[in-house]
Protein backbone atom coordinates (compact mmCIF):
# COMPACT_ATOMS: atom_id res chain seq x y z
CA UNK A 1 0.00 0.00 0.00
CA UNK A 2 1.48 3.40 -0.97
CA UNK A 3 2.16 5.85 1.79
CA UNK A 4 0.43 9.24 1.25
CA UNK A 5 1.36 12.07 3.32
CA UNK A 6 0.66 15.62 3.25
CA UNK A 7 3.41 17.88 2.07
CA UNK A 8 3.97 19.44 5.50
CA UNK A 9 5.28 16.03 7.36
CA UNK A 10 8.10 16.41 4.98
CA UNK A 11 8.88 19.71 7.04
CA UNK A 12 7.20 18.51 10.72
CA UNK A 13 8.41 14.49 10.13
CA UNK A 14 11.52 14.28 7.99
CA UNK A 15 13.17 11.88 10.10
CA UNK A 16 10.31 9.77 9.88
CA UNK A 17 9.72 10.19 6.04
CA UNK A 18 13.19 9.30 5.54
CA UNK A 19 13.25 6.09 7.53
CA UNK A 20 10.27 4.97 5.35
CA UNK A 21 12.14 5.80 1.88
CA UNK A 22 15.02 3.90 3.16
CA UNK A 23 13.90 0.81 5.01
CA UNK A 24 10.98 0.44 2.25
CA UNK A 25 12.60 0.87 -1.14
CA UNK A 26 9.20 2.45 -1.42
CA UNK A 27 8.21 6.00 -2.50
CA UNK A 28 6.16 8.34 -0.26
CA UNK A 29 3.77 10.49 -1.85
CA UNK A 30 3.12 13.41 -0.84
CA UNK A 31 -0.17 15.84 -1.71
CA UNK A 32 -1.17 19.79 -0.72
CA UNK A 33 -4.13 20.96 -0.31
CA UNK A 34 -5.72 17.39 -0.79
CA UNK A 35 -3.51 16.62 -4.15
CA UNK A 36 -0.75 14.92 -5.18
CA UNK A 37 2.34 17.51 -5.29
CA UNK A 38 5.15 15.47 -5.06
CA UNK A 39 7.07 11.94 -4.73
CA UNK A 40 10.09 11.66 -2.07
CA UNK A 41 12.30 8.26 -2.35
CA UNK A 42 15.81 7.24 -1.76
CA UNK A 43 18.71 7.97 -4.20
CA UNK A 44 19.01 4.14 -4.49
CA UNK A 45 15.17 3.64 -5.25
CA UNK A 46 15.86 6.44 -7.88
CA UNK A 47 18.67 5.23 -9.30
CA UNK A 48 16.72 1.59 -9.67
CA UNK A 49 13.50 3.18 -11.39
CA UNK A 50 16.45 4.58 -14.11
CA UNK A 51 18.11 1.57 -14.74
CA UNK A 52 14.90 -0.38 -14.94
CA UNK A 53 13.46 2.20 -17.36
CA UNK A 54 16.73 1.97 -19.30
CA UNK A 55 16.48 -1.48 -19.69
CA UNK A 56 12.88 -1.79 -20.47
CA UNK A 57 13.38 1.02 -23.30
CA UNK A 58 16.73 -0.62 -24.54
CA UNK A 59 14.02 -4.08 -25.04
CA UNK A 60 11.07 -2.05 -26.88
CA UNK A 61 13.86 -0.84 -29.43
CA UNK A 62 14.98 -4.23 -29.82
CA UNK A 63 11.61 -5.84 -29.93
CA UNK A 64 11.06 -2.86 -32.77
CA UNK A 65 14.31 -4.02 -35.05
CA UNK A 66 13.57 -7.32 -35.00
CA UNK A 67 9.59 -6.60 -35.92
CA UNK A 68 11.10 -4.88 -39.09
CA UNK A 69 14.40 -6.17 -40.22
CA UNK A 70 15.26 -9.96 -40.77
CA UNK A 71 18.81 -9.34 -39.66
CA UNK A 72 19.39 -11.39 -37.10
CA UNK A 73 22.80 -12.75 -35.03
CA UNK A 74 23.86 -15.35 -32.98
CA UNK A 75 25.17 -15.28 -29.56
CA UNK A 76 28.85 -15.42 -31.00
CA UNK A 77 28.75 -12.73 -32.76
CA UNK A 78 26.99 -10.84 -30.54
CA UNK A 79 29.40 -11.54 -27.60
CA UNK A 80 32.25 -10.98 -29.71
CA UNK A 81 31.38 -7.62 -30.83
CA UNK A 82 30.77 -6.78 -27.07
CA UNK A 83 34.26 -8.11 -26.39
CA UNK A 84 36.12 -6.04 -29.52
CA UNK A 85 34.10 -3.17 -28.24
CA UNK A 86 35.08 -3.36 -24.46
CA UNK A 87 38.49 -3.93 -25.71
CA UNK A 88 38.54 -0.71 -27.93
CA UNK A 89 37.42 1.35 -25.07
CA UNK A 90 39.47 -0.20 -22.39
CA UNK A 91 42.95 0.58 -24.53
CA UNK A 92 41.15 4.10 -25.76
CA UNK A 93 40.95 4.79 -21.88
CA UNK A 94 44.72 3.55 -21.23
CA UNK A 95 46.21 6.09 -23.74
Amino acid sequence: MPQIRPVSDLRNNFSEISKIVHETSEPVFLTKNGYGDMVVMSIEAYERKLFEGEIYYKLKEAELEAKYTNVRYTHEEVFSDLKRSLADKIGKDNV
